[in-house]
């Protein structure tokens, strides 16, 4: 009897054993940093790539680019960004007229304008008792700064709103839009109204 009883106090001692090393293994290996996932691998996606997706945008860039259209952006992408998704200026475009450091915004429209044709913008000389107006229509699309400048009635500061006006809004529509821009009111744009073009 005394040497089954030593056996049994044997075997739950090397049972008692084996658990504690067990557990301590496990103790261990939870206390350990776990492995990274390769989602790709996995098919599951991280804690840390779900709680910061990747914000995208959309824009529609149109004018002088190959591929007008809308285009999937990342945000924080730049005007030139989006302009180099839709295939790049072609060779009339006028990027010296674009802030293509300038970011964009979900929503916006991207307008590249073409150079102004020859003479287009090119302010006529003064004729006695008439204001200088610019030998051809100025197209309200493409024009710049300078270009919208020789009107009539419009000056400086017009012309400069003239000019945001279409940055933030896109592409004149229509000839009476401009009636939407500050400092241009019904009797300025009638006066306006076969000067320009879009």
């Amino acid at each position: 009897m005394p040497d089954i009883s030593r056996r049994r106090a044997l075997a739950y001692a090397v049972v008692v054993l084996v658990a504690l090393l067990l557990g301590g293994r496990f103790v261990a290996g939870g206390a350990r940093a776990p492995r990274p996932v390769d989602p790709a691998a996995s098919g599951s996606v991280s804690l840390e790539a779900e709680s910061a997706p990747e914000r995208s945008l959309v824009v529609h860039v149109v004018g002088a680019v190959v591929r007008p259209g809308l285009y999937r952006l990342r945000d924080g992408s730049r005007v030139d960004d989006a302009i180099r998704r839709a295939g790049g200026a072609t060779p009339k475009a006028g990027l010296q007229l674009l802030n293509l450091a300038a970011p964009v915004a979900d929503g916006q429209q991207v307008v590249v304008p073409a150079h102004a044709a020859k003479g287009s913008a090119v302010a006529a000389g003064p004729s006695a008792g008439s204001v200088s107006a610019p030998a051809g229509r100025v197209h309200l699309n493409s024009a710049t700064v300078e270009d919208l400048d020789t009107l009539p009635g419009v000056g400086p500061v017009t012309a400069q709103r003239i000019f945001d006006y279409r940055a933030k809004k896109g592409a004149f529509a229509s000839i009476d839009e401009l009636d939407a821009v500050p400092g241009i009111g019904p009797a300025r744009l009638e006066q306006l109204r076969e000067l320009v073009d879009l």
